[in-house]
C-alpha cells in the first residue's frame, strides 16, 4: 500500500490558509520561521507540517 503524500502548497497557498499576506509568508521563509523548502527558485510547504507549527506557535505564544 502506497502511502499518499502530504499536501504540498505554495507561497500563495499557504497565505490563503494563513489569511496573512504573501509578503509575510516570503519574510518568514527567508528568516526560517516557517517550516519550508525551496525547490529551484520556488518555495514549498508541506500542509501537514504548517500544521504542526502553527499548533506549536499557538503553544508557546500562550506560555507566559
Amino acid at each position: 500500500m502506497v502511502k499518499e503524500p502530504d499536501s504540498i502548497m505554495t507561497i500563495e497557498e499557504v497565505a490563503a490558509y494563513l489569511k496573512i499576506p504573501k509578503s509575510t509568508v516570503y519574510i518568514l521563509a527567508q528568516d526560517g520561521k516557517i517550516p519550508c523548502q525551496k525547490v529551484g527558485r520556488q518555495w514549498r510547504f508541506r500542509k501537514n507540517t504548517i500544521d504542526k507549527w502553527l499548533d506549536s506557535q499557538n503553544d508557546s505564544g500562550s506560555k507566559k
